[in-house]
């Protein structure tokens, strides 16, 4: 008798676990944090949810495995499934941020440049999907100690980028449209300024968000930045294909005719129309690559519309420019940023002969910073011994890490030296 109570007992205890996990399985959803980083963006967060508070977050507790797919851009075995690394775990709330006791954990993951598992995006050569393109992105995260399982994504978070309005869109033409990402600074009841980013190659399309974060831009509207405008707009425009696309959809460096400056400009000026409280005396433009073209195309044709450029990695070659241009636009403050290692856009053919013709011609405030390498600016990865692609010189700009002239001498304001993006912020119509 005394032991068929044990064994009811026993199935009664099991019956009980068995429920108590059948209704974690029946909820179990996560938070996915998707950040941008130097190289792109990466999934380095996720949040699981508790059945009760908790004060305590082991990561020993925590196993995560991800899956990265997409229906056209093809993904490598390699990349496409493996686990992840949980270098941190604390208690949060839904949003990640920490708090002595809550019903959420936040699992930090581990991410590199070489670590394709990481990244929510993936670069695609078909014709069907070409450029960066968000891949389907699971994760299935077990607490080996319970054996608890979160493995459906209910929310996603991108610091800073959720700031940005997405749902931009301009039809420039009938049929014919540019999609763009917009950040609007709290109301500061004065003029602000404007600052502009044009994407590069691989990231056109019509979703904002990937001009947005294929690289560092959003990081236009960090406070870090923001503090040397005193507060600014940001807009990032999206071309359907490439900023260098002439009428047959074939790339040119200058000697053509692209197919979408005029539509750019009546974006640039519509938004500008909208937004009242933009002071047109300081709107600034910059672009990497493709985008490095398209703003130095707009500065030519329009020298007097912009306070000042900011060029990475141009993409316009010089041959393609007449003495007269460049004597058009030698008043105009620009700042070109490249690599010497960059094989995609060839230094020697673009911004090289452009800065020393602009010089030459008696530009009194052009700068280039022209760097060795592109290398890890956050020291975590081997620091100035990691060197990034050579074309990816826009780092230095997202970063606002570029402080120095072609000649190695500090660029200064007032007898001193400062960053790329505090120039600017110091450059306005007269």
């Amino acid at each position: 008798m005394k032991f068929t109570k044990l064994i009811a007992l026993l199935l009664l205890a099991l019956g009980s676990t068995q429920s108590a996990y059948s209704k974690n399985a029946s909820n179990p959803e996560y938070t996915l944090v998707v950040e941008g980083f130097d190289w792109g963006p990466m999934v380095n967060k996720v949040i699981v949810g508790l059945d009760a508070p908790t004060k305590t977050a082991e990561i020993q507790d925590y196993s995560v495995m991800a899956e990265r797919s997409h229906p056209c851009a093809e993904v490598s075995a390699a990349s496409a499934k493996g686990s992840r690394t949980v270098v941190f775990a604390y208690v949060s709330d839904h949003k990640g941020n920490r708090v002595e006791e809550g019903s959420f954990i936040t699992l930090i993951l581990a991410v590199a440049p070489n670590s394709p598992i990481c990244s929510a995006l993936q670069y695609s050569q078909k014709a069907a999907c070409r450029g960066n393109q968000w891949v389907n992105y699971k994760v299935t995260v077990t607490n080996t100690k319970t054996n608890q399982v979160w493995n459906k994504e209910k929310n996603r978070i991108m610091p800073l980028a959720d700031e940005f309005d997405l749902k931009g869109k301009y039809e420039y033409e009938p049929g014919k449209s540019l999609t763009f990402a917009s950040y609007v600074p709290k109301n500061s009841g004065k003029k602000l300024p404007l600052i502009i980013w044009l994407h590069g190659g691989g990231e056109g399309g019509t979703d904002p968000s990937v001009a947005l974060l294929g690289n560092k831009a959003f990081n236009y509207a960090s406070p870090d930045i923001q503090k040397y405008f005193g507060t600014a707009y940001v807009l990032v425009p999206q071309t359907p294909g490439a900023w260098m696309h002439d009428k047959d959809g074939k790339m040119q460096s200058g000697d053509g005719e692209d197919v979408y400056n005029v539509g750019l400009m009546k974006l640039i000026k519509d938004y500008v129309n909208k937004h009242p409280m933009i002071d047109p005396k300081r709107i600034y433009i910059g672009g990497c690559s493709n985008g490095g073209y398209m703003s130095l195309k707009l500065i030519l044709k329009e020298p007097s519309y912009f306070a000042a450029g900011y060029i990475s990695a141009l993409a316009y070659q010089s041959q393609y420019i007449t003495d007269s241009q460049i004597n058009s636009i030698k008043n105009v403050p620009i700042w070109f940023i490249q690599s010497k290692d960059d094989k995609v856009t060839d230094p020697l053919l673009t911004a090289v002969p452009v800065y020393e013709r602009l010089k030459k011609a008696g530009a009194k405030n052009v700068h280039f910073s022209f760097f060795d390498h592109v290398i890890d600016l956050t020291g975590m990865f081997g620091g100035e011994n990691y060197y990034f692609n050579g074309h990816w010189s826009w780092i230095y700009s997202h970063a606002n890490q570029v402080f120095k002239e072609y000649d190695g001498s500090y660029v200064k304001l007032d007898g001193r030296p400062v960053s790329l993006m505090e120039w600017m912020a110091a450059q306005a119509k007269k």
